[in-house]
């Protein structure tokens, strides 16, 4: 079909859009169909009507449920992003037009414990852009929870986002320093008859961190064990033992003197553990721009790509 320069673009309805997009995340189309409210078959027929918008397939159906074809690989690709961009531009039109706002989701402790003494610095420098900062362990979903930016903890495996994980981030040792000038440390096997701190959710726990170290896992039961970081160095810093944690998140208790690092040229181990993930296209939005350009200059480093 020719195109002329006054043709009308081909736009598929919204609802069409929505059915793709859900049925592609869960590969499964009563499962789209239940998160979008509507019936199997109303999904079903918003894909055929898509398909036959486009001329092309999208999905191979197979019995379990559907995958995305190369052509919906290409499709998914090209519109991640405009579903969000849609819900932003509604809402930011129902609110005050003078703010922008940035919508962060971080895991737990890096939300509380590196975000949330920065976030004054960051309104000072940027006070026209509203922050709403959401924390769990969950990778959620751009497009329907509506989030520019995800701080996530972890191994990077997000091969369709954009990824921009933090540089020179260690593990270190950590006490507080009544607990080590009552048990001198230098060594990691001088750590095997300590108290240990267990954080459950970081990417390097004590086991792994004896093996690094060519030893064994010690015997001795750990003395607490917490399901996040922020209470591990907590308890760390009243003296209830030895805690393995990030240096990023310890940095408010180590500038305080709370906690120290114990015999940090022999027992700290480089880590990756905290990368800024988000689609392709959001990297165009001036305040996500912004928000990178204030995170380098915080953590006073680029990211590794």
């Amino acid at each position: 079909m020719k195109v002329t320069a006054d043709a009308i673009p081909v736009i598929p309805p919204l609802r069409a859009i929505q059915c793709f997009e859900q049925t592609a995340r869960f590969g499964n189309v009563a499962r789209a169909a239940e998160t979008l409210d509507l019936t199997p078959s109303a999904v079903s027929h918003q894909l055929a009507n898509l398909e036959g918008v486009i001329g092309r397939q999208l999905f191979i159906r197979e019995a379990r449920g559907v995958r995305l074809t190369p052509v919906g690989e290409q499709y998914l690709k090209e519109i991640s992003g405009v579903l969000h961009s849609l819900a932003i531009a509604t809402e930011r039109a129902a609110s005050d037009v003078s703010l922008d706002c940035l919508r962060l989701h971080s895991s737990p402790s890096f939300g509380l414990l590196w975000i949330m003494p920065r976030l004054e610095a960051f309104r000072l420098a940027h006070p026209d852009i509203q922050i709403n900062l959401s924390c769990s362990y969950e990778s959620l979903h751009f497009s329907r929870d509506k989030i520019d930016v995800d701080i996530r903890h972890g191994t990077p495996n997000w091969p369709s986002y954009e990824v921009r994980t933090i540089r020179d981030e260690t593990f270190t040792v950590l006490a507080s320093p009544g607990l080590l000038a009552k048990r001198a440390v230098s060594h990691p096997r001088d750590l095997l008859s300590q108290d240990l701190i267990l954080s459950e959710a970081t990417l390097l726990k004590w086991p792994q961190w004896f093996a690094q170290h060519g030893l064994e896992r010690p015997e001795k039961p750990y003395a607490l064990s917490f399901d996040r970081s922020y209470m591990t160095l907590e308890a760390a810093s009243h003296g209830l033992g030895f805690a393995l944690e990030s240096s990023i998140l310890a940095h408010k208790y180590l500038l305080s003197g709370a906690l120290v690092e114990v015999a940090p040229d022999a027992l700290r181990v480089p880590v990756a553990a905290h990368h800024l993930v988000f689609p392709r296209a959001h990297s165009s939005f001036p305040r996500v721009r912004r928000f990178l350009e204030w995170m380098e200059s915080e953590l006073g480093q680029g990211f590794a790509f």
